[in-house]
């Protein structure tokens, strides 16, 4: 980079947010298509995750911290009804199915509605047991990860804020603590409080530091720091449950094309915590989301760039868009359409779906005018279900469209429509319905009424089409 004044103006330096380490690689285009037939080979099967060293299990030093003292554990029981799983070491995982406090994602009740409502919903089909108090935070990683700002002592200190929240929290119901386990809806939070636990774990300093500020706020379990024994994506809640899902399946899917994209913060960030399972893509790909779609009877199509990420990747979504915007549409959406000719791209992650849903309008201006359907798994599986498009999955909120995806699974989205605009103006006029009880938002603090046992009212939300 030069001082001197270009053409344009300006100094001829690129303001790129990555450091003056950033450099352009400047390959030709045989040795780019070298470059990425190297990586196709190689991610192509679990082996850019498993080619090392075995990696530790740190649920072995929690066990030991916990029997010297030094901390309490949340422990998953026989209430909790756990389904053990296998991650990509073979280690066992347990997945609570219920008796669930919801960790919402700051992502997707802003962007994302109908993501958290599905979930909800289906746990009312199934008659699952679950708290949705408003007495949570965010976990702040957006900060960490996309302005490098944030530092590991506050990350540690709202997980465990969080997650005690999470433990007593029944208590405003009459119930014991540990009553309720959490429920993480956001890939993002899910991945780093994973490897904020690790630090905890591995970090006495930290643990110790942290451990000060958790007092002040009087969040310490017999004077200990709180640790959950396992930490939980709702994904993992619906793969787990995903043949419970399909017995209630009223719309046929077999006639839908989905491509899976896979979080990089569910699956790449602390991969060895992540669920495979040898029936599902012979245990090569992570398995939420396309066990779920394969249960319900949907065509999970193979493409070449599955591995990639989505193109938000929070730094650069913030320091260079045209690159997530570029990357959402190139390397993910052109592909899902043009290579797998796919009706649909099913995710699990907040900044995914966001990205890869919200960005393709973009590439109207470039010519390249895909409009690929992108949901969650759990709206997939609630539409098929029988959930409403419009109250519940909440299509109108997605930028890209999903009228064709609705036609082809046989959805009168227009008679939904109707249904759903006749439906705002009972709102307007002051008619509200709830998806659940509105006494499982609040367990504390201002407007805090108790809960007495057994006087929970059934959802009253009409959701059906």
């Amino acid at each position: 980079m030069t001082g001197t004044t270009n053409s344009a103006g300006d100094s001829g330096e690129r303001f790129t947010g990555h450091g003056s380490e950033w450099r352009e690689s400047n390959l030709s285009a045989q040795d780019a298509r070298t470059a990425t037939a190297w990586v196709e080979a190689k991610v192509d099967k679990r082996s850019m995750l498993t080619n090392k060293d075995r990696v530790e299990d740190v649920r072995d030093i929690m066990w030991q911290l916990e029997k010297d003292g030094e901390i309490a554990v949340h422990r998953l029981d026989d209430g909790h009804k756990p389904v053990e799983v296998k991650t990509l070491y073979g280690w066992t995982k347990r997945i609570p199915t219920t008796r669930l406090w919801h960790h919402k994602s700051c992502g997707q009740c802003g962007n994302i509605p109908g993501y958290p409502a599905s979930l909800l919903w289906l746990m009312n089909e199934l008659g699952i047991d679950y708290l949705d108090e408003t007495d949570q935070t965010s976990c702040t990683a957006w900060n960490y990860h996309g302005s490098g700002i944030g530092n590991l002592e506050s990350l540690a200190a709202v997980f465990l804020r969080n997650f005690h929240q999470a433990y007593v929290s029944a208590r405003a119901q009459g119930l014991p603590d540990a009553y309720y386990y959490p429920l993480v809806h956001c890939g993002t939070s899910f991945g780093n409080y994973k490897e904020v636990r690790h630090y905890l774990l591995h970090s006495a300093e930290l643990r110790e530091r942290v451990k000060k500020i958790l007092a002040k706020l009087d969040r310490l379990v017999d004077g200990k720091l709180l640790i959950p024994e396992e930490i939980v994506h709702y994904s993992e809640w619906v793969h787990v449950m995903r043949r419970r899902i399909a017995e209630r399946q009223t719309i046929d899917a077999g006639a839908i094309r989905a491509t899976i994209h896979p979080a990089c913060h569910v699956y790449k960030m602390v991969p060895e915590d992540a669920i495979y399972d040898d029936e599902i893509l012979e245990g090569n790909r992570v398995a939420v989301s396309t066990g779920v779609m394969d249960a319900l009877g949907a065509q999970v199509i193979d493409y070449s760039t599955w591995y990639d990420c989505c193109g938000f990747g929070f730094r650069h979504i913030i320091s260079e868009r045209e690159f997530t915007r570029s990357f959402a549409i190139d390397r993910k959406i052109k592909v899902a359409v043009e290579e797998a000719q796919a009706d649909v791209m099913i995710g699990h992650d907040t900044g995914c779906i966001t990205t890869l849903d919200k960005n393709q309008w973009i590439g109207k201006a470039a010519g390249k005018d895909y409009d690929l359907p992108i949901l969650a798994d759990c709206q997939f599986a609630a539409l098929v279900c029988g959930a409403h498009p419009f109250k519940i999955v909440q299509s109108h909120w997605h930028a890209s469209s999903t009228e064709t995806l609705m036609e082809k699974l046989g959805i009168d989205w227009r008679a939904a429509k109707a249904e759903f605009e006749a439906y705002l103006k009972q709102v307007e006029a002051g008619h509200q319905e709830n998806l659940y009880d509105p006494r499982l938002m609040i367990t504390s603090g201002p407007g805090f009424k108790r809960i007495e046992p057994g006087t929970l009212a059934p959802a009253t939300l009409e959701t059906r089409v």
